[in-house]
């Protein structure tokens, strides 16, 4: 029996599909009809494997089944139930989608920092309230953030006292999309951002998905150890961490100095930390708010959506 590879999955979920689909619908489509199961595909991003495949199927093979159009988002149908016209439908109305503000994917974040990245806490970092006002977005991250580790009271003491900080602190900066012409300055601008952390990362609700840009994503995260994180505004549940984050094992404080110096965001979020580690408990009303609703969720980061 034939192997059911990542183009016989495309096929399935685009046959039942009445127009061209990007890659990521493509695997939540599949994921949901359990075809997903059939490839049997161990990778930590299977998703990227089929975007891979579709990608060279559609460059190399005269034959393709498969018909590809758009650049951002890039949509791919079937040359047997799509035409170019479908496609180019489809792909109109994914652009006709009102241009979100960053800070309305906040919420999002905080949502999926808190169920998806170790039990998170996050506070928004507003530059305008910094007292120097230049250079800002390569000082300042957008959102800042705590991990504290699930240690017992005794473990946590014994970790103080060995001189272990029981708490980790993320940097994150946050982009509405990601692509070649925004890349280099975004990629950098969160490397510049989060020199003061535990981790750092770079979030985007619209990252492209071609080989070679993700090539180039993966290939500067491992390279400057930031992380790379794909909000799902359509379903929240489905934001993911495309890479991990590298950590580092000692803050910079000259950094931190600065950052608290300069910002009162950032200086009120040290000392929510210093209060939760004294108390022992967490403070969520001190960080920003975790709506677990996901219809609410969605109206706050799109708020022309329909309920």
């Amino acid at each position: 029996m034939a192997k059911f590879t990542f183009l016989d999955l495309a096929e399935e979920v685009l046959k039942n599909s009445s127009t061209p689909l990007d890659i990521s619908t493509i695997w939540k489509n599949g994921l949901a009809s359990k075809a997903v199961d059939k490839v049997g595909s161990k990778g930590k991003t299977p998703w990227i494997s089929l975007g891979a495949r579709l990608y060279v199927d559609t460059k190399d093979n005269a034959k393709s089944c498969f018909l590809r159009t758009g650049d951002n988002p890039v949509l791919f149908g079937l040359k047997s139930i799509h035409t170019a016209q479908q496609a180019q439908e489809a792909i109109i109305k994914v652009e006709s989608i009102p241009k979100l503000k960053e800070r309305n994917l906040h919420p999002l974040l905080a949502f999926f920092a808190k169920l998806y990245l170790g039990d998170a806490y996050v506070k928004t970092i507003y530059h305008e309230k910094s007292l120097k006002k230049s250079f800002n977005e390569w000082l300042h991250p957008d959102l800042v953030g705590v991990r504290f580790p699930d240690l017992h009271v005794d473990a946590r003491s014994l970790a103080a006292t060995a001189g272990e900080l029981p708490f980790k602190l993320l940097s994150f900066e946050l982009k509405r999309s990601l692509n070649f012409s925004n890349l280099r300055e975004s990629f950098f601008q969160a490397v510049s951002n989060s020199s003061w952390a535990h981790q750092g990362y770079l979030v985007a609700a619209n990252i492209k998905e071609s080989p070679d840009f993700l090539g180039e994503l993966k290939r500067l995260s491992g390279s400057f150890g930031i992380g790379v994180i794909s909000l799902d505004i359509e379903n929240p549940d489905d934001s993911s961490v495309l890479y991990p984050a590298g950590e580092r094992k000692n803050l910079d404080w000259d950094s931190i100095n600065k950052l608290a110096s300069e910002n009162p965001d950032f200086s009120q979020f040290l000392r929510d930390v210093r209060i939760d580690l004294d108390g022992k408990k967490v403070h969520p009303a001190e960080y920003d708010k975790i709506e677990k609703d996901i219809d609410k969720l969605k109206l706050l980061v799109n708020p022309t959506a329909k309920p």
